[in-house]
């Protein structure tokens, strides 16, 4: 995404589950703010409960959450928003179905590199331990495949950097 084009763009964070997206679109849109930018957040949890509650979490099915949620996101940006996407978009296909729908000058993407072991150990909601007990079919990470990003505009592992720095991170590289 070029500098000059972050009124309109969409910082879109992918990694496991509990590696901090959430956390790190919050801090994200508190700063933004603080630049008299206009921001909205696109949370995966809470878009699949409302947009997406006909899906499972097959591939074709995780595909689809994303078309929808990129959709989205570029409906927001038409209106000189930036938008904050965390989701966890577990393939290559599907970063590439949200690129090319909100457009790759308009996409800047934020890996989180964060460990599997981390991401567990922080677990909130039990998924991880549910999964591994066979009781969560199909969840990223376990069962399901996540492929690391080959080319992100920015990786980040959130066991070594605070939710701060990592913040200010991505902040150099898209208001410089």
């Amino acid at each position: 995404m070029e500098p000059n084009k972050i009124a309109n763009g969409v910082i879109w964070i992918t990694g496991l589950p509990a590696s901090g997206k959430t956390t790190l679109a919050l801090e994200l849109k508190n700063r933004l703010i603080i630049h008299d930018l206009d921001v909205e957040i696109l949370d995966g949890d809470i878009v699949r409960s409302k947009n997406s509650q006909d899906l499972g979490f097959s591939v074709k099915d995780r595909e689809e959450n994303i078309r929808r949620a990129a959709i989205m996101a570029k409906r927001i940006i038409k209106k000189n928003k930036i938008v904050v996407a965390a989701f966890i978009t577990p393939t290559a296909k599907t970063r590439k179905i949200a690129r090319d729908i909100i457009h790759p000058d308009k996409f800047f993407e934020v890996y989180l590199s964060t460990p599997l072991s981390v991401c567990e150990s922080r677990d909130p909601k039990q998924l991880y331990k549910r999964a591994r007990m066979g009781l969560i079919k199909e969840f990223t990470g376990i069962s399901a495949r996540y492929e690391v990003p080959i080319e992100p505009d920015i990786s980040i592992n959130t066991d070594s950097l605070s939710v701060g720095d990592a913040a200010d991170l991505i902040l150099r590289q898209i208001l410089s």
